[in-house]
């Protein structure tokens, strides 16, 4: 077949590939013995590696494996955490702008703590239908803020997030017309492109508006509040993932311009106090409030996990004895149940009140102190799904905010990467190779979709249950599956509290609290 010329140079070669081959399997040979003697006979820290020698190192490959392929071919559709195949294929669909119709009936499991909502017979009809109109925050400020939207972005700071997330998200908030949080990791270049609307949070390190010890500096806060598109300021006392820590962000994601931004070394751990450092009451509290608001003259409020409450009932009463003015615009309640931060899994498991208790529980002693129309409730954890963001509203949010919901529209698959540097989808890493699978221009209007299409099917709930829009949803509109398979009204297991009734009967925990819990048994 060859010509005469070339039998050399293929002898050659042939032979060169044997041996090459040979050489390669005595290599990989002589490594497994190694490998075999070593864990043998020499390690004594690992019990299944001794006892099974090299076989026993597959075990941890496995289980590495298993974190990417387990909701591939093991997870049913609605049994995954901490966010089902279901749940995230919506939004994948809604990101894509993709239809989210299904047949052949629902596979949502009929289990406790299932919402349904109320339909009625004679459901809100398209030209009677109304768009949610745009509320104000923070009417007492020099700049207060008229909110267009009431699903946003939440708190994920650049550190935690990669530089194209971090523009992908800007840009696509600017085109859904909602704010983007800039979470407690300071201001960014990328937070400011897409010209949306910003809030921004005051972590407990107080990065982006610390002086060299720590503390607030009041000439960067003016700064920063000096640019037009920051429109808000949010003080962080806890977050979901972590109540009563604060932010961890591994050195190896503090590059030179996340510690410039920072204002903090580079190549060292980002560690936050797990608490504001001069607040310790509700005086101090609102002091910290009217500082901020102060210097800023834009709408202040504070971000928390419940869990005690009777802070809040101490706050209420400050208010009252300084004057509504003194007021936070808003209060951001987040659910105890996690969230995009890296935390110990303590605190991420069992600290803190779910949004489903803690949310009725802030609307209710809100309302019952009166302060209904002063301040304005940002409901936060897990609110990804249409059903979610309408049954907070139901209960009283005025606004919803997710994070990882936006996660999952840039491209996000849980591959639970987020506190390493090693995100595959380029959502949370620093790796240049990996950043370069986002694309800013491209998943920017992935958010902007996911953002207006859980809009409209929120609105959709809202005909369904005849109302003309989404913030008119009341807790009468839903029920909640019990244990024993029988659905309640939100309403009975949360009765609806008569504006300013602790400011005349005074402090309700003891005596609500026992009731409300003999009605939820």
């Amino acid at each position: 077949m060859f010509p005469e010329r070339l039998q050399p140079w293929l002898s050659s070669t042939i032979a060169w590939l044997e041996l090459g081959f040979l050489i390669l399997v005595a290599v990989v040979l002589l490594v497994a013995v190694t490998l075999w003697l070593q864990d043998r006979f020499f390690q004594k820290k690992h019990a299944i590696r001794r006892n099974y020698p090299l076989i026993g190192r597959f075990r941890y490959m496995f289980e590495h494996l298993g974190e990417f392929f387990r909701q591939y071919f093991f997870a049913m559709d609605r049994e995954e955490l901490p966010f089902n195949r279901a749940q995230r294929a919506w939004v994948y669909r809604a990101a894509k702008d993709l239809s989210n119709t299904t047949a052949f009936g629902s596979t949502k499991q009929i289990g406790a703590g299932r919402v349904i909502f109320m339909n009625c017979p004679y459901p809100t009809l398209q030209k009677d239908a109304a768009e949610s109109l745009p509320l104000m925050i923070g009417p007492h400020c020099e700049q207060p803020y008229v909110a267009r939207s009431f699903f946003n972005i939440s708190g994920m700071s650049f550190g935690a997030l990669s530089r194209p997330a971090v523009q992908a998200l800007s840009r696509g908030a600017a085109m859904a017309n909602c704010w983007l949080n800039t979470g407690e990791g300071g201001l960014s270049p990328y937070h400011l492109e897409g010209g949306g609307d910003v809030v921004f949070q005051i972590g407990t390190a107080r990065y982006g508006v610390r002086d060299a010890e720590g503390n607030l500096d009041e000439e960067k806060l003016a700064r920063i509040a000096a640019m037009q598109p920051v429109k808000m300021f949010e003080i962080k006392l806890s977050q979901g993932a972590k109540p009563g820590k604060g932010g961890i962000l591994p050195a190896e994601k503090v590059t030179d311009e996340i510690a410039d931004i920072r204002g903090i070394p580079a190549g060292q751990a980002s560690i936050s106090p797990n608490g504001q450092p001069e607040i310790h009451s509700a005086e101090s509290l609102l002091d910290l409030i009217e500082r901020v608001r102060t210097v800023t003259g834009k709408p202040t409020g504070i971000k928390c996990v419940l869990g005690a409450w009777q802070w809040l009932e101490d706050l209420f009463i400050a208010i009252h004895e300084r004057g509504a003015e003194s007021a936070p615009d808003f209060i951001t309640v987040d659910s105890g149940d996690g969230g995009t931060g890296a935390a110990p899994m303590s605190l991420m498991d069992d600290v803190g009140l779910y949004l489903a208790e803690s949310l009725p529980l802030l609307v209710d002693l809100r309302d019952g102190y009166g302060l209904t129309d002063r301040i304005r409730i940002i409901a936060s954890g897990k609110l990804i799904n249409p059903s979610m963001v309408a049954w907070a509203l139901a209960v009283g949010a005025d606004f919803c905010v997710s994070a990882r919901g936006y996660m999952f529209a840039l491209g996000c698959i849980q591959a639970l990467q987020c506190n390493r540097n090693t995100c595959p989808t380029g959502v949370t890493t620093h790796n240049p190779r990996l950043q370069r699978g986002l694309v800013p221009e491209e998943k920017s209007h992935r958010v902007a979709h996911f953002h207006d299409n859980l809009v409209k099917e929120v609105e959709t709930i809202a005909h369904s249950c005849g109302v003309a829009e989404p913030r008119l949803l009341r807790r009468h509109h839903a029920r909640i599956l019990g244990s024993n398979g029988e659905s309640v009204p939100i309403d009975r297991l949360w009765p609806p509290v008569e504006p300013g009734i602790y400011l005349r009967e005074g402090r309700p925990s003891e005596k609500t609290t026992a009731v409300r819990w003999q009605q939820r048994s």
